[in-house]
């Protein structure tokens, strides 16, 4: 049973997100990517990550440097060399 409805958004719990991964509830991705480091932390795609594969919608930069990017769910996971 397909329910519709509203979103739902998780914000810096990468384990939530490979749950919904597991369960296959992911079909859109928002990511902002700030350019800084903090040192050691939690990985938002760490060890035993879900495959998935996402295909990039939109990106843009923000004036502070954040990069905005909206990925769609792909219909297969594909490898190979990183193509620019």
């Amino acid at each position: 049973m397909i329910l519709e409805g509203s979103d739902i958004q998780a914000h810096g719990s990468g384990n939530l997100v490979q749950t919904l991964l597991k369960h296959d509830l992911i079909d859109e991705l928002w990511l902002l990517i700030h350019p800084l480091m903090l040192g050691t932390g939690n990985k938002l795609f760490a060890d035993g990550t879900i495959r998935a594969a996402f295909n990039l919608i939109v990106s843009t930069a923000t004036p502070g440097g954040v990069i905005v990017a909206h990925y769609k769910r792909a219909t297969e996971v594909k490898t190979g060399i990183m193509r620019g």
